[in-house]
């Protein structure tokens, strides 16, 4: 497929400043891969999935029933419902932008019909409030889901006007009249409210970018700035809960409900962007930076609390009641790629990496049709199958699940891997920045009329090895600055540059943060990066109680675990801790690590004095997984930190 330059890229996030400007789907495309292949089962079986779920569910049906009438009886589905419809067309916006399916195409204005049709004059839009036997309108912030519902909307009309410019399927007029009623009701003049999931805030900023129209970006920043003020009514977890606790420029990280505080702050990134405000980006970048050092799993996962789905407090990271919920993921990118934008700083591109293999990538079944909720880091008891016909009403890890009562995560995790081509590079006046590795074609065309065309080709992360391609010729155009991100992980990486012409190659050591080339590329030019990728162990700060004494491997930007199928029949991961002096090692396509069995028929006390060397027991070497393929093989244990021995 030909891929042209727009002025505004096919991407979720187009901010009207910035040090980089995303290269969405029409710059940008994944060819194959370890994401390629994710995103083919995506865009061939997971979104046809959700939408079953969402007919048979009837969360789709509530469309139907609003715009004849017949709501409230028959309603179902939570509050929040409306806004999994609305991040299923965003998904298929993006997937249609990808690949011209026109099955998708018809599937998603058929959605979108059902959508117009429930629209009140006024461009209202919810099917849980504002009929006679429902709750009146905004009368619930703190947890309705109005607003939140509509910054869904918003997105996804987002999505469609930038893949589809000019498209007359009447989503953007949707949105626009729905976005025109907020700012009518809670514009300076209006309503002193917030909602209780901060996500209006990301959907109206975005949606002013598209459509040019600034009363959407100053209703963003209200409702940024009312945050704080303690605008909602307490409640049993206080307003932390909802940020509404502190003013968004005092706060030092991000708190409460994960998935609220990375909304939130991905909304308020684009407020300080767009807006120019320089002092509210300051406060994000620090509350981002106290969050990553105390807050997060080594997975890139976020939420340590189950019962309000909450960040801990500072070092609070236990594993085996670790939350970390997708959506938390999909929402830390978010943020994490907007800072990365208008700053550059390549450590937001390290974790987004480290979120995306470790989170994203977790969730999934194989076949696209299950999934992750939470993801913890140590299962203690093997999980139950879900009944494929059943929707679960569980959260918390066991095994995959078809469905949930609270189906945010499918959904968003469609929405994220329908659009990854758009997270995978950027460009500036000097160049362009490649931040994640995967087969990808960059066609792209600088502001002074440089256009650029290179390839790369990886298997990564099976092997490190990463090269470039350059497509262009240098007859047509000055020099231009090619950058690679190396990862923090990656000391030792090595760096080639092997011109077309048969000048000598450049071989340089490349060190962890980001490798600036830049020359007048010539079509052949090939760059070579090498990154480590011998497994290594990570230990825990000594702060975090909950893994002191405990080690995980690595290997490259991957997690790997201990799981109950590789070490024997009714084998426990808890009775396994490293062998004294072990380290992990490669062979036969996995990696191996040494351990010894501490577990006994665990009668007596299970305490012993301090600095009493407990019974040697013989060491065997076993194999890890990928923390994102576990659970696939059936009911397991599983322990992503092991103990270490001394």
């Amino acid at each position: 497929m030909t891929m042209q330059t727009t002025t505004t890229p096919q991407a979720p996030v187009a901010p009207a400043h910035g040090r980089l400007r995303p290269l969405g789907l029409h710059e940008v495309r994944i060819t194959g891969g370890f994401w390629g292949d994710r995103q083919k089962v995506n865009g061939t079986a997971t979104l046809e999935h959700i939408q079953s779920r969402l007919e048979s569910e009837g969360w789709l049906g509530n469309f139907d029933r609003a715009a004849d009438g017949t709501l409230p009886e028959g309603r179902r589905g939570r509050e929040f419902s409306d806004s999994e419809v609305y991040k299923f067309l965003e998904g298929l916006a993006w997937e249609i932008g990808r690949t011209d399916d026109p099955a998708l195409e018809a599937r998603f204005r058929a959605v979108v019909a059902r959508v117009t049709a429930a629209q009140e004059p006024d461009g209202y839009l919810n099917t849980r409030f504002g009929r006679p036997g429902q709750g009146a309108r905004w009368s619930d912030l703190e947890w309705g889901h109005e607003l939140y519902c509509l910054g869904h909307l918003f997105q996804a009309a987002v999505a469609r006007v930038r893949t589809r410019p000019g498209a007359d399927d009447g989503l953007l007029g949707i949105a626009v009249r729905a976005a025109d009623l907020v700012c009518d009701e809670f514009g300076a003049d209006g309503r002193d409210g917030i909602c209780g999931h901060a996500e209006v805030e990301v959907g109206l900023a975005e949606l002013s970018r598209a459509t040019g129209d600034p009363r959407y970006l100053e209703q963003a920043r209200l409702f940024v700035e009312r945050h704080g003020r303690g605008t909602l009514r307490d409640i049993e977890w206080g307003r932390t809960y909802f940020q509404d606790d502190v003013p968004v420029r005092e706060a030092t990280s991000l708190r409460g409900h994960a998935v609220r505080a990375n909304y939130f702050a991905a909304g308020a990134a684009d407020v300080a962007v767009d807006t120019g405000d320089d002092d509210l980006l300051a406060a994000l970048r620090r509350q981002w930076e106290h969050t990553v050092a105390r807050r997060t799993y080594v997975t890139g996962g976020q939420g340590s609390h189950h019962q309000d789905e909450a960040f801990g407090e500072d070092w609070e990271l236990p594993a085996d009641r670790a939350y970390s919920e997708t959506c938390a993921g999909v929402g830390s990118i978010m943020f994490a790629w907007r800072l990365l934008l208008a700053g550059g700083d390549p450590r937001q591109a390290d974790l987004i990496e480290r979120t995306l293999y470790n989170v994203v990538a977790t969730s999934p079944a194989p076949d696209g049709r299950a999934f992750f909720y939470a993801n913890t880091l140590h299962q203690r008891v093997p999980g139950v199958p879900a009944d494929p016909a059943e929707t679960s009403p569980r959260a918390s890890s066991s095994l995959r699940a078809p469905w949930f009562e609270v189906s945010c995560c499918p959904p968003n995790v469609a929405r994220t891997l329908a659009s990854l081509d758009a997270y995978v590079a950027t460009a500036d006046d000097e160049g362009v920045q490649l931040h994640q590795y995967a087969p990808v074609s960059v066609r792209t065309t600088l502001a002074d009329g440089r256009v650029i065309a290179f390839d790369v080709e990886t298997d990564y992360p099976a092997s490190g090895s990463i090269r470039v391609i350059s497509r262009g010729d240098a007859a047509s155009g000055a020099p231009w600055t090619l950058t690679l991100r190396v990862p923090a992980w990656a000391a030792g990486a090595r760096l080639r540059v092997t011109p077309a012409d048969g000048s000598p190659s450049d071989d340089r050591e490349a060190a962890p943060g980001t490798a600036e080339l830049r020359r007048q590329w010539r079509a052949g030019d090939v760059v070579e990066l090498a990154l480590p990728m011998t497994p290594r162990l990570t230990a825990a700060d000594a702060r975090i109680d909950a893994v002191r004494g405990c080690v995980v491997v690595e290997r490259g930007p991957e997690v790997l675990a201990l799981e109950s199928v590789d070490v024997g029949v009714d084998a426990d991961v808890a009775d396994l801790a490293l062998a004294p002096g072990a380290t992990p090692v490669e062979r036969d396509g996995r990696v191996w690590i040494d351990v010894v069995d501490r577990g006994g028929d665990g009668a007596g006390w299970p305490y012993v004095r301090a600095g009493e060397a407990p019974a040697e027991a013989a060491s065997r070497s076993v194999p890890l997984v990928t923390y994102h393929e576990w659970a696939q093989r059936g009911p397991s244990t599983m322990r992503v930190w092991i103990p270490a021995t001394t």
